[in-house]
């Protein structure tokens, strides 16, 4: 399923606008229904305070929980409907942030998945988030 998982980011890598971030994002671990990969945060990942930039962090939340979200039974992307971010930790430049996505529940129409980003040296919770999709009907 790695492999699959792999496969899937590079191409999303490769389309143009904000999935383009995937191409520093290394996959740990894939499963049904969870996915763990890890990214150093670069100058370009930054704010103006060269932490992680809170932006960049929904796009991960939003990127890595899609894509487990199409390595389920289902396999459907489906469209986000709401996103909350609990920002709680800065992550610097250099530093090595591991995100692993759980998807919660899979319903008829709706899918719910939840993101932590974890500092690797510091065990840290640098941000968590909770992602709604829209699966159709």
């Amino acid at each position: 399923m790695a492999q699959k998982v792999r496969e899937i980011m590079k191409v999303m890598a490769k389309a143009p606008g904000f999935d383009r971030v995937l191409e520093k994002v290394t996959v740990v671990s894939a499963a049904p229904e969870k996915l763990v990969c890890e990214m150093k945060v670069e100058e370009q990942h930054t704010n103006k305070f060269g932490t992680l930039h809170g932006g960049l962090t929904a796009t991960l939340i939003d990127s890595i929980s899609t894509i487990a979200l199409i390595c389920t039974e289902r396999g459907a992307p489906g469209v986000s409907v709401d996103m909350n971010i609990t920002y709680m930790s800065p992550a610097k430049i250099g530093e090595e942030v591991v995100i692993t996505a759980h998807i919660l529940k899979q319903g008829r129409t709706l899918a719910f998945a939840s993101v932590d980003l974890i500092n690797k040296a510091t065990g840290k919770l640098v941000a968590q988030g909770r992602h709604t999709k829209h699966l159709g009907n």
